[in-house]
């Protein structure tokens, strides 16, 4: 459960550090891709669309939130202390606390230790998201059919979220359906690829680790899943005029501060104990107070540029097509050199 959320009914009230607005707006941005995704008839055939959530902000620290009945975040199932699949299918691999102090050993250490350790863990610690559909779906026909709806939900959800730069996707923060294997992603404060400064930078496209993959299937991320984000991709360039307007007008919205800032990177990336002796009881850190008005406009300009690259294809200064594209975002998200370098907090090893 996030922090400082309070069930009612169907609905969550908020009171915390968190900017409710800025999830307000990805949503926007998704309803926007869904449209998109929903006009076109591959996509649509498909069923191609990214699961969204009611987000009604009050004030700068709190809101109300549609409750996501029926799910379960994916580190909770995977990695849950007392009955985790992890725990329950893998007794004699290293446990995900085990390997989060691992990583964390060699956090401040050389490139090449954290790669070593990353490689250790990853031959002592083996995926077992399969069992997720195995458990939830006995009928091998709806078993079938959740796996497939699965595979496109990450497909779209990696696509989309590269686009706008959605970051800090950790285990948490990824939701799973219960009863239709879709997920759904949350907490939405880190977008626009400013996960990029944080002080350890995310250094991957969207989460693709094996835990993922494994529960695509045999084929992993070859057939369904590689085309489906493919199309999504097609449909992305093909209309990045509408997505540049709304993203152009979301981005200087003087309403919210989508902006990262020393204290919002502190509070991602350091541990609850730590958090709390640091932090002040109300953090106040917007544009107005950290950054000018010009030098806000310039980090917009070059979030702008860059979502403009992204969907003309150009990556690592090469103009790439759709499907060259998604190769290459496959490779970065599933490298284990770039798994290794992640803050041990996002569990590049689940």
């Amino acid at each position: 459960m996030r922090q400082g959320l309070t069930q009612r009914d169907s609905d969550t009230v908020k009171a915390g550090r968190d900017d409710l607005r800025q999830d307000a707006v990805m949503q926007q941005v998704f309803q926007m891709c869904n449209t998109l995704l929903q006009r076109d008839s591959e996509s649509r055939k498909r069923k191609l669309a990214i699961r969204r959530y009611k987000v009604v902000p009050l004030s700068q620290r709190s809101g109300v939130l549609e409750w996501c009945s029926g799910t379960v975040p994916i580190g909770e199932y995977l990695v849950n202390a007392e009955d985790g699949a992890h725990k329950r299918y893998r007794p004699g691999d290293y446990s995900s606390l085990q390997c989060q102090r691992k990583m964390m050993d060699v956090q401040r250490g050389r490139f090449e230790d954290k790669y070593q350790v990353f490689l250790d863990i990853s031959e002592h610690f083996r995926p077992v998201f399969r069992y997720f559909c195995m458990e939830k779906f006995l009928d091998p026909a709806v078993w079938f059919e959740r796996r497939l709806a699965y595979t496109r939900s990450v497909a779209t959800s990696s696509i989309v979220g590269y686009i706008v730069g959605l970051g800090d996707r950790h285990v948490q923060n990824i939701l799973i359906d219960e009863d239709t294997a879709e997920l759904v992603h949350i907490d939405l404060g880190v977008a626009f690829e400013q996960g990029k400064i944080l002080p350890t930078p995310e250094t991957v496209p969207f989460r693709l680790t094996r835990d993922i993959v494994d529960g695509m299937g045999i084929t992993g991320v070859e057939g369904v899943f590689r085309r489906c984000c493919e199309k999504t991709m097609e449909v992305m360039r093909s209309s990045q005029d509408a997505l540049l307007t709304i993203v152009e007008v979301l981005l200087y919205d003087p309403l919210f501060d989508w902006t990262m800032n020393p204290l919002k990177a502190l509070y991602l990336q350091q541990d609850e104990a730590e958090l709390n002796a640091t932090l002040p009881e109300d953090p106040e850190c917007n544009r107005n107070s950290c950054n000018d008005t010009q030098s806000f406009n310039k980090v917009a300009e070059r979030v702008l540029l860059r979502l403009q690259e992204k969907l003309k294809g150009v990556e690592e200064g090469t103009v790439l097509n759709a499907e060259g594209q998604v190769n290459l975002l496959i490779q970065q998200a599933m490298d284990p050199k770039n798994l290794s370098k992640l803050f041990p907090g996002w569990k590049a090893w689940v």
